[in-house]
């Protein structure tokens, strides 16, 4: 399983907004993609600071929505005002 982790901050204000765009918009596009495993938004609510953890079944599943993912991170930024995103990919190397 692959992971796709983005990280962003914005403002604590936004919070509640990044959330709803996540659960309206961002989810039920996702669990349309080859390979869907799960998603998770982690907030701080204090700082702003969000985390969104994209899994994907395999590696090329995680690299065949790149492009989806680009477009559906830059509107939750318009949507979150958060600042440009930093992203990883990682492999999960344990599950439990």
């Amino acid at each position: 399983m692959f992971a796709r982790v983005t990280m962003t901050e914005g403002s604590p204000a936004g919070i509640d907004e990044a959330v709803r765009f996540m659960r309206e918009t961002v989810l039920p596009e996702a669990r349309n993609m080859k390979g869907f495993k799960d998603s998770y938004l982690l907030v701080d609510r204090k700082t702003g600071k969000q985390m969104g953890i994209a899994l994907r079944e395999t590696e090329a599943d995680l690299n065949a929505s790149a492009e989806a993912a680009k477009r559906l991170r830059a509107q939750y930024v318009w949507e979150a005002t958060a600042q440009p995103p930093k992203v990883e990919i990682y492999e999960v190397a344990v599950q439990l």
